[in-house]
């Protein structure tokens, strides 16, 4: 029986920041279709000191004004409620990136944008114990960015783990989305629109990301892929 990571209310999907912790055939198997997913959010303390949350806010809140969207009109055009877009405007949530993903798509925008902090630099090295990490409510799926959070990307790299049973959803990104993942230890089955692949250690997959798609750990340890989110170019977002 598979797990579907879980939360404490449908206000949309927020997280709890964590501190951080060949190609083989890929074969078809019959999965049932999962039940639906629901989203929620988490409030930070004021107190709490991370960069991450205000980050994403005044991201949130430099986009909304160059496109001249009040929150009730983003809220229409993401799916995600204006008291929810408020707090994560605040800093006083922090959303997963399916939740940032919503929005992204609200403003025709690559997710990178929400975490872009104004620096640049040729070379950037991204040390594990200075990353950050957007967990689900119950921290049964993580996701660490491994990319610098500046500039305009069409590219993004994530390392993702999934505890033993659980089933993670991922709404349909933009037009001409791909992705193309790795499985570094464990195992995954992955369902792409109406196909289902099972994925060993060191198998790969890549596949059009612009239809709904998840993710499950069949096993009984923890599975880790990285993932490569590769958007179409900024005009095609227009």
């Amino acid at each position: 029986m598979y797990k579907e990571s879980t939360s404490p209310n449908e206000e949309g999907d927020a997280t709890a920041l964590l501190d951080p912790p060949s190609r083989p055939k890929a074969h078809k198997v019959v999965a049932p279709p999962p039940p639906a997913f629901a989203p929620a959010a988490t409030h930070l303390a004021h107190d709490d000191d991370d960069e991450l949350p205000q980050l994403v806010g005044k991201n949130l809140k430099k986009l909304r004004k160059q496109h001249r969207f009040s929150l009730d009109r983003l809220a229409q055009r993401s799916g995600v409620s204006r008291a929810m877009l408020g707090q994560i405007e605040l800093g006083r949530s922090v959303p997963t990136i399916r939740l940032l993903w919503r929005i992204a798509q609200a403003f025709k925008v690559p997710v990178s944008a929400f975490l872009d902090d104004g620096e640049n630099a040729s070379t950037v090295v991204l040390t594990r114990q200075e990353s950050r990490v957007l967990a689900s409510h119950d921290g049964q799926v993580t996701s660490r960015a491994l990319f610098p959070f500046h500039g305009s990307r069409q590219v993004e790299f994530y390392e993702m783990r999934f505890a033993p049973g659980i089933l993670e959803r991922s709404d349909p990104h933009p037009p001409a989305t791909t992705e193309n993942l790795v499985v570094a230890s464990g195992e995954l089955e992955l369902q792409v629109d109406t196909h289902s692949y099972r994925l060993g250690t060191g198998d790969a997959i890549h596949f059009d990301a612009d239809v709904a798609h998840s993710y499950r750990n069949p096993g009984d340890v923890d599975a880790q892929a990285f993932v490569v989110i590769s958007y179409p170019d900024e005009a095609e977002y227009r």
